[in-house]
This record gives structure tokens, C-alpha cells and sequence, in this order.
């Protein structure tokens, strides 16, 4: 099937809430259009392991098992918050919080706000820890409302809806301001996530939407409690071009220029796995255009303590169910194994020491601002 109009038939759009209607129009977008980016790269290629002909372990020795905020995870894999609010977004969750459950690892939920506009909707949400009992699950709600009113009462329903393990505030304001209807209001965010870091029995996790996490903003988070992000960087799904086709569909011509001209903008993963590591001790899932076992293992070999996969589990969540996700996360999990075998690293903490070179752009924005390349390639005693 090459067109998925037809997952949405029935699904019709409220008048009353265009939060529900977003959430649509998001969701079908993803999986009909290219919202790849364009002219810039996650970094990765910039990246390179140094083989080690002599690993001096075997295969089948090697763990995938660590931790993220204290929670056991078979493999350092997030299913990332994609969805919900909609028929065919419980669908999705249902299938990807069995893959998860299966697998023992993590996963995040869309933005609920539309379930906390219209509670009828909560049901797509919540199905997530019915048929996960055990996995690691993250809540989500957006920055932006919070400067608009939200406070510790609607953290605490967004977690209670999922029984959520940590909650994740999103981050987003090129998305809400290259948005037709966007909310770009972001004064007084930093203040709100203090007052939820202090309040809420779960821990908090703050995450942008795919235009990565500066050092200056970890800094900030990190004073004020903050203990992981997700950095969301450039490079894999540009929410600018989400944007772009929903402003086409609506005939604005000015927010489809607006959102194309930004398309591009953010900054790219790898680069901000290593602005975030390298000026704080935060606890980092690294999404953004993950898309293989080797980007996995870059992304911790920079910093991250995880990564995280969306996109590209849409389609196949749709298209072939549990199956189909558990097939692209095994092959992922294998190609994971494959590369740490390579480098000789037969743990998560062991993968986080083997040696890296990085090069072309990415090694030229980390020079400019100051991040020194020698200790990624961890040279020691006199060899």
C-alpha cells in the first residue's frame, strides 16, 4: 500500500477541537509525505569506529542490558512519542506498546493534551500500559502549554492516564511557530519545570521534537533538576515539513513559505548528543533520524545513555502489526550487537569507551564551540 488516506476514513475532523484535528493531520502527513530532512544530516556519517581486529570476546557474550532513571531496559532503545488521540493512533500504540512490552524496552507517548481537552480520548492513550504491564512508559505534554496555564494538576493526569514511569515535556517552538494556528509561548517554561521537578513523584524528561538540545538549554535544565533529555535533533523527521504540507492543505501560502524556509533548521543529532555531554552530566536519549543499530551505537558512544526511534516504525506498525516492529527492532537490536562486537565492547558501559573519530561537519561545529575531539578518540598510555 503506498497511500494511507484510507487508515483515516472515518476519522472525521471536530470543529471543536483542533488539537484532535492536528493530531490527524500529523499522523497521516508522516506516513503519505517525505518530512525527511533536505540539506542536513544527523552527523552520524561524521563518525567512524575504530575497528578492533582482536575483540577478544564472543558473540553471543555481549549484553544489551542497561538502565535509564533507574529502569531496567533490555536494549538502550525508546520507542519515541509519536501518537494518540485518534482511532487509528490507538491502533498504533496498542501495536507498538506490545512490541516494546516484548522486547523490554522503553517507550513514549504523544502529546496528550487532546486527551486532556476531550477525556473520551484517553482510551488511546491507556492502552498503552494495558497491554505493556511491565514496560518502561513515558507521558508527554507540550512546553508551550504550560506558559499558557498548565501546571503540576494536568502533569499528574497525563501520568496517572498511562501509568507513566517518567514524563516527558516536549519542546517545540519551531513547530508552534511555523504552525498555521501555533502557539509560540514559551515565557516563564523554565519556572514550570522547576515547579514539576520539585512536585511529581516520576521523574521529568525534557525533550525537543527534532531540532536537538544546545548545551546553554542542558545547563539550564540541569540547575534546576532536571536529570535526562531528549534531544530531538536534526536529521531525521522535520516537524517544519510536517507543517509545510498542512499549510498547503489549508491554502496559507505565507505559513507554507514560513514552514519551508525552515524546514532545514535545528541542530543535528550526533552534534547534540556531544554539546549535551559534554557540559552536563544529564542522562541523554538521543533521537532525531535514528535509523539503524550502527546510529545507536554512535549516539553512545557520544554520550547518549539510549536512543530513540519513531518514524520509522509508522509504517510498519501499520502495515504488519507487533510482527512488523518487532522485525525492525530485532534487525536494529542485531545490528546493534554487530558493531559492538567490532569494537570489542561487550557491555553498554564498555561501548561507551571505545575510541571514535569524527570528522567533516560535525567536527567543525564542535571545534567552534570549543568541545575538544581528541577525548572522543580516547587515546591511552602509549599506544
Amino acid at each position: 500500500m503506498n497511500n494511507f488516506n484510507a487508515a483515516f476514513h472515518g476519522e472525521v475532523k471536530s470543529q471543536a477541537n483542533l488539537t484532535f484535528n492536528r493530531k490527524i493531520d500529523h499522523l497521516r502527513i508522516c506516513l503519505n509525505k517525505n518530512v525527511s530532512f533536505i540539506g542536513k544530516s544527523t552527523g552520524f556519517n561524521d563518525v567512524e569506529f575504530i575497528h578492533n581486529a582482536l575483540p577478544e570476546i564472543d558473540f553471543d557474550e555481549i549484553s544489551l542490558e542497561t538502565s535509564l532513571l533507574g529502569y531496567k531496559l533490555n536494549a538502550p532503545i525508546i520507542i519515541s512519542a509519536m501518537t494518540g488521540g485518534s482511532r487509528v493512533a490507538m491502533k498504533i500504540n496498542e501495536v507498538l506498546a506490545r512490541a516494546a512490552e516484548k522486547l523490554g524496552i522503553g517507550m513514549g507517548v504523544g502529546s496528550q493534551r487532546v486527551a486532556l481537552e476531550n477525556p473520551s480520548l484517553s482510551s488511546t492513550f491507556s492502552i498503552v500500559r494495558e497491554v505493556a504491564p511491565n514496560a518502561f512508559l513515558i507521558a508527554n505534554l507540550g512546553a508551550a502549554q504550560f506558559s499558557l496555564g498548565f501546571g503540576v494538576e494536568e502533569a499528574r493526569k497525563a501520568i496517572e492516564m498511562i501509568d507513566a514511569n517518567a514524563l516527558a515535556i516536549h519542546l517545540n517552538p519551531l513547530q508552534e511557530a511555523v504552525q498555521c494556528e501555533g502557539e509560540p509561548k514559551f515565557r516563564g517554561v523554565l519556572s514550570k519545570l522547576n515547579e514539576l521537578v520539585a512536585e511529581l513523584d516520576v521523574p521529568l524528561i525534557v525533550k525537543e521534537t527534532g531540532a536537538g538540545i544546545s548545551r546553554e538549554v542542558a545547563v539550564l535544565l540541569e540547575k534546576i533538576g532536571v536529570k535526562c533529555v531528549d534531544i530531538g535533533g536534526a536529521g531525521g523527521t522535520s516537524w517544519a515539513a510536517v507543517e509545510y504540507f498542512r499549510a498547503l492543505e489549508s491554502n496559507n501560502d505565507l505559513y507554507a513559505s514560513i514552514a519551508k524556509l525552515f524546514w532545514d533548521w535545528g541542530i543535528p543529532t550526533a552534534i547534540s548528543v556531544c554539546e549535551v555531554s559534554c557540559a552536563t552530566g544529564l542522562e541523554i536519549i538521543a533521537t532525531g533520524g535514528v535509523r539503524s543499530g550502527l546510529d545507536v551505537a554512535k549516539a553512545i558512544a557520544l554520550g547518549a545513555s539510549s536512543a530513540g526511534i519513531a518514524l520509522p516504525l509508522l509504517r510498519p506498525a501499520y502495515e504488519r502489526g507487533v510482527e512488523g516492529v518487532l522485525d525492525f527492532l530485532n534487525k536494529v537490536i542485531l545490528e546493534l550487537r554487530t558493531v559492538m562486537f567490532l569494537v570489542g565492547a561487550k557491555s553498554i558501559s564498555d561501548l561507551k569507551r571505545v575510541p571514535l573519530i569524527i570528522g567533516g561537519f560535525t567536527a567543525e561545529w564542535l571545534k567552534l564551540r570549543g568541545i575538544k575531539l581528541e577525548k572522543y578518540a580516547r587515546r591511552t598510555g602509549n599506544v
